[in-house]
C-alpha cells in the first residue's frame, strides 16, 4: 500500500526557510534524576492546533526498585495522551481504569468537567532495571466538549494505523493522516504520529490540516536546506506544502497539529479552561477534597495520597 498517496513529496530543498513559523527549543528541567523537555506551552507559542502541553519524559535509567510515581492529580478541559517508547506506567483514574502502557500503545484519558489520574512505574518493572522514554501532551477540547464526562480509552499497538514506505514508517496515534484515521474518539480534526525515518528519507506533512508541526526526538531534519537537530519543535505556516529530509543519523519525529480552537484557552497548573472563572471552580473543589461528591473523586485502589493544590 502507498504510505502517502496522492501527495507529491517534491524536494525539501523548495521550501521558503520562512515557512517555518515558530522554532522552538525545549525547556529542561531536573524532577530528581529525571529530565523533563517541554516544548509546549511556549514563549512565542502556547498551542499547535489543539495541543497545549507537550513534554518529553527521559530517556531515563532506573535501578531495581526505583520508579516513577506520578501521585493522584487533577484536570479538566482537556484530554491527555501518554505515548511510550521505552518503560510503562500504571495508569489509575477516577473514571475507574486501571491500565498498564507499554511502548507503541495509546492511552487517551478525556478529563472533561473533572478527573483524576495517577502513573506509576509498574512493580513488575521494579524488579529490575528499568527505562522510561516517551511523550506525554494535552490537547485542549473544543467549548461544545470542555463539560463532557471524564472517558478513557487504552488502544493496543496493533490497533493503531501503521504507514510504511521505503525508509519511512508512520503510526498514527490520534485523528487522521495520509487516509488513515486513528481508533481513538476525538472531538476536533487531530492529528497525531509516531515517525522513523532512515538516513535521507523524506516526510511530505498533511497538508488538509490548518496548523502543523514536527518535534525532533532524536537524530535530525533538513528543512529548505538547513539541518535541526533533536530535540526541537518547528510549527509551520498554514497551507504550505512541506517536505522534510531525515539527517545522517535518521529521525524519530513526533508530527502534530489540526484545527485552532474558536476561543483562547487559559492554563493554570493541571486545569485548561475557556475561561477563568472555571479554573477557579476547579481549584476550589480540588481543595476541598469533597472525594466522589463533586467534580473530582481518587483513582480507585491509588486513594492514599494526591498531589495537593499548589499555593
Amino acid at each position: 500500500m502507498s504510505w502517502n498517496p496522492g501527495i507529491e513529496p517534491g524536494c525539501p530543498d523548495e521550501i521558503s526557510s520562512g515557512a517555518i513559523e515558530t522554532l522552538i527549543i525545549p525547556r529542561a528541567r531536573d524532577i530528581g534524576g529525571f529530565e523533563v523537555r517541554r516544548a509546549l506551552p511556549a514563549p512565542k507559542r502556547q498551542m499547535v492546533g489543539p495541543f497545549i502541553f507537550f513534554d518529553q519524559a527521559g530517556p531515563a535509567e532506573l535501578l531495581t526498585g526505583q520508579g516513577i510515581d506520578v501521585r493522584p492529580h487533577p484536570h479538566i478541559g482537556l484530554g491527555t495522551v501518554t505515548y511510550l517508547y521505552r518503560g510503562d506506567f500504571h495508569h489509575r483514574d477516577s473514571t475507574g481504569a486501571d491500565q498498564i502502557i507499554r511502548p507503541g500503545e495509546l492511552n487517551w484519558m478525556v478529563a472533561g468537567r473533572g478527573v483524576s489520574h495517577s502513573e506509576r512505574t509498574s512493580a513488575t518493572a521494579r524488579t529490575g532495571p528499568n527505562s522510561l522514554f516517551g511523550i506525554q501532551t494535552w490537547l485542549a477540547l473544543p467549548d461544545s466538549h470542555e463539560d463532557v464526562e471524564p472517558s478513557f480509552e487504552h488502544h493496543g499497538k496493533t490497533a493503531l494505523p501503521v504507514i510504511e514506505d521505503d525508509g519511512v514508517s508512520v503510526r498514527l496515534i490520534l485523528g487522521t493522516a495520509y487516509g488513515q484515521v486513528a481508533p481513538a474518539t476525538m472531538f476536533s480534526e487531530t492529528f497525531y504520529a509516531d515517525v522513523t525515518l532512515d538516513r535521507g528519507s523524506r516526510l511530505p506533512l498533511p497538508d488538509n490540516h490548518e496548523d502543523r508541526g514536527i518535534y525532533i526526538v532524536e537524530g535530525s531534519l533538513s528543512i529548505a536546506g538547513q539541518e535541526f537537530e533533536a530535540p526541537q519543535m518547528m510549527v509551520f505556516r498554514p497551507g504550505d506544502k512541506i517536505t522534510v529530509a531525515a539527517g545522517d543519523q535518521g529521525a524519530r519525529l513526533m508530527i502534530l497539529g489540526g484545527a485552532t480552537l474558536s476561543s483562547p484557552r487559559y492554563v493554570w497548573w493541571n486545569f485548561v479552561a475557556s475561561s477563568k472563572e472555571r479554573i477557579e471552580e476547579a481549584k476550589a473543589e480540588w481543595r476541598a477534597q469533597n472525594w466522589g461528591q463533586g467534580r473530582f473523586d481518587l483513582p480507585v485502589d491509588d486513594r492514599h495520597e494526591h498531589i495537593p493544590l499548589p499555593d
